[in-house]
């Protein structure tokens, strides 16, 4: 299946924001890196704690504040609430092919955006140096996307040849 193929869906940029959340939004963002914006994109979070719109504004924060442990998490739920929109596992380890057909047809777009989640927590493990768990989120990726149109298979490719430098440094120190 193309995972490129879709049209005519919902993006989860099109979920409808309340007033006051799109008003804080549009604060965090006039006020990055001021001490505001965090406060602004977290009462935001607290108001509307499953739009992906929210979700993504506050993931992009602290991501390029080089806070790559709090994005993770913000990976991970981005995961666990597609997967239940979807009605598939909430456990990425067990996603299958059989998953991946049923979230298609519920919602390319959701299905997509779920993996790109998992690629983007893979990436984040490699941040902060959990190789072995960057290399597990990627192989589920790479695994089921045979076409390889999420893009996660370079970097799974940089997840092995760091963990090969971590290993060969290791038995270099021994």
């Amino acid at each position: 299946m193309d995972l490129l193929d879709f049209t005519g869906e919902e993006l989860y940029f099109d979920q409808p924001l309340s007033d006051q959340v799109a008003g804080l939004l549009a604060r965090a963002a006039e006020g990055y890196g001021s001490d505001t914006a965090e406060r602004d994109l977290l009462q935001a979070y607290f108001l509307e704690p499953e739009n992906f719109t929210v979700l993504v504004a506050l993931y992009r924060y602290f991501y390029y504040q080089h806070r790559y442990q709090d994005a993770l998490l913000i990976a991970d739920r981005v995961i666990d609430i597609t997967a239940g929109l979807l009605g598939i596992t909430r456990d990425w380890r067990q996603l299958s092919d059989t998953d991946l057909a049923y979230g298609v047809q519920h919602s390319m777009a959701l299905m997509r955006f779920y993996l790109y989640a998992l690629k983007g927590a893979g990436y984040l493990n490699m941040r902060i140096g959990d190789l072995a768990e960057a290399r597990d989120r990627l192989q589920k990726i790479v695994d089921i996307d045979t076409s390889d149109r999420i893009g996660a298979k370079a970097l799974l490719e940089l997840a092995l040849e760091a963990m090969d430098e971590q290993r060969s440094a290791s038995m270099a120190a021994a």
